[in-house]
């Protein structure tokens, strides 16, 4: 969804909503955002399918969990994680 005045949206995907709106500060510094996922290679093929800039493959990390980075044209960075087994 994109208000008239294009100074806002939602993205919703599988039931999670990021709201984006204009910086009427002017402070303008990226930003992380951390997302937890099932299907983690699904969404990492399609995603890079899309075009996105990755700047993180999948990998699986020291403590066990597996994600991969991308990168927004504004610099934003998006972390993607699969949650682990439960064992």
């Amino acid at each position: 969804m994109k208000m008239p005045s294009g100074d806002y949206a939602i993205v919703e995907r599988d039931g999670v909503s990021i709201h984006l709106f204009e910086d009427k500060i002017g402070v303008c510094t990226a930003a992380a955002v951390h997302i937890f996922t099932p299907d983690l290679e699904e969404l990492f093929r399609e995603l890079e399918e899309r075009g996105a800039r990755m700047v993180q493959k999948i990998e699986r990390k020291p403590w066990g969990a597996r994600d991969f980075r991308l990168r927004d044209t504004f610099g934003n960075e998006l972390k993607f994680t699969e949650p682990q087994a439960e064992g």
